[in-house]
């Protein structure tokens, strides 16, 4: 017999955590971070303790209880059993954003994460380029060890225990087997690159999991054919995302363009976006809008890091470069005429200093990008503001007291706020655009990653499964029209 257990996803949006058993296996459809759960009890500087192993995690309630699927480091240290084999047999990843993502961290090494290439070079980006404490997607950094000193007697703490987690590429509509389960990838738009459904099949059941998807991004085309699929496989059970259940609108990434084109047009100064640095549809638009305004794309390290990743898999996006790399002041901030250092009693200026003594500065995969001929600092876009159109999300917005833009605008392309934090940040963006006088666009110019609710119900009724949870909604009664077309509506509960 196949059970369904939800330990996430249930009334809120993202965190989704199922576990799917069939008769003699069992595996996880996603396992992320809930976002609301976790904003009950967590903010920036307010975040559960390494040194507690999962227990914080699991003590707090996100985390489920759930003996054999974490790692053995976390469990040991505080003094928790490690079984000999996990009680999963894989997690499959439908994309790389964090409300689906973001536990697998506290997961044990030996179990399969099954995820598309392009959901791996995110994760990699993350993990290279991230400075968070739970961040270990494909690799685990074993903790809490110890071993002997090269030099001397005694211990130090091990730095190299470093061991690659089970990763499993799976490509689209070609079949793999966990345990009595046949499973299929199917890939759909949303707004990343890489994101999937699952039809999942044994003896039992049919199950249908949707992960996020949408038909107003730049190929509808991938989720058309999931639900031509679907609905061949005659499911038995369906999971179906909600997000916007409730929302009868649609932007798609045309709209923003022709908006942000005109927009543009407007301003002769420095034109200032904010999108999500993981959109790189959203980064081709903007991309389109430069070359349609005679300007050109400034993007982040970050942002260029994962650009560069993708290029070697995908000609769909620009090639780097293609586009601008901006290098913030970092550390000591050595950089052209404007910052010092004392050499041998002597306050010499950055530019005639050795150039090594600023990339001291920068991590090794920053370093490696900066040795790209596009790369320009905050004097390129002062001098000639009205030649960018220059990426810069919250955390980057400090960059503005070196450009001190003029005659330039802000544009806000993601999503808005939906918690307390996000609303807090919101006027804090505000409070910086009124310090250097730029006006913010902030409507219809984002695309959600999610479909509508017509969108939503109309899919459900092409598939036509016997039997649909709702998930990822804090809308879910919007679905109980769906039993007037014989499908059986079930709100999914929380595990224990």
């Amino acid at each position: 017999m196949t059970s369904i257990d939800f330990f996430g996803g249930v009334d809120e949006i993202g965190g989704n955590k199922i576990r799917v058993q069939g008769n003699d296996s069992s595996f996880f459809l996603d396992f992320g971070m809930g976002f609301s759960h976790a904003n009950d009890y967590l903010s920036e500087f307010l975040q559960p303790r390494k040194a507690n192993g999962i227990c914080d995690f699991v003590e707090l309630g996100l985390l489920p209880d759930i003996k054999g699927i974490y790692r053995e480091d976390y469990l040991r240290h505080v003094g928790l059993p490690y079984p000999d084999e996990p009680s999963v047999d894989g997690v499959l990843i439908s994309h790389s954003h964090v409300d689906h993502v973001a536990y697998v961290h506290h997961l044990r090494e030996d179990i399969p994460i099954y995820l598309t290439n392009e959901s791996y070079l995110i994760l990699k980006a993350l993990e290279d380029t991230g400075a968070a404490s739970f961040s270990e997607y494909l690799h685990l950094k074993k903790s809490f060890y110890l071993e002997p000193k090269k030099r001397g007697d005694g211990y130090m703490r091990s730095r190299a225990n470093i061991i690659d987690r089970d990763i499993q590429i799976v490509k689209p509509y070609k079949k793999f087997e966990i345990g009595d389960f046949s499973i299929k990838s199917a890939p759909v738009d949303h707004s990343l690159p890489g994101a999937s459904a699952f039809i999942c099949e044994n003896e039992d059941e049919t199950i249908v999991y949707t992960g996020d998807l949408r038909f107003h991004g730049r190929h509808p085309e991938l989720t058309l054919k999931f639900i031509k699929e679907a609905r061949k496989s005659k499911p038995t059970i369906m999971i179906s995302e909600g997000t916007r259940i409730d929302s009868s609108r649609n932007i798609s990434e045309i709209d923003i363009e022709e908006r942000a084109v005109n927009a543009v047009n407007k301003y002769q100064g420095l034109v200032v976006v904010n999108y999500p640095v993981r959109d790189l549809d959203r980064l081709l638009t903007f991309y389109k809008v430069a070359e349609d305004t005679e300007r050109k794309l400034v993007v982040s390290l970050k942002q260029a890091y994962i650009l560069n990743l993708f290029n070697e898999i995908n000609d769909e996006y620009p090639d780097l470069s293609d586009v601008m790399i901006y290098k913030p002041r970092k550390g000591w901030g050595l950089l052209g005429e404007d910052s010092f250092a004392c050499v041998d009693d002597e306050w010499l200026c950055a530019s005639d200093i050795d150039s090594s003594q600023s990339l001291r500065d920068y991590k090794k995969w920053e370093r490696e990008l900066l040795e790209n001929d596009n790369v320009l600092t905050f004097h390129d876009l002062r001098e000639d503001p009205g030649d960018y159109i220059f990426r810069c999300d919250f955390f980057e917005l400090k960059e503005l007291i070196d450009i001190k833009p003029e005659n330039g605008v802000y544009i806000k392309s993601s999503t808005e706020p939906f918690d307390e934090q996000m609303e807090i940040n919101e006027r804090k963006v505000r409070n910086w655009l009124k310090l250097f006088n730029l006006p913010l666009l902030n409507k219809c110019f984002h695309a959600s990653g999610h479909a509508n609710g017509k969108e939503i119900l109309d899919m459900i009724r092409e598939v036509n499964p016997d039997k649909l949870y709702p998930v990822h909604t804090t809308q879910k009664n919007k679905f109980m029209e769906l039993q007037d077309d014989g499908i059986k509506v079930i709100y999914p509960t929380l595990t224990e």
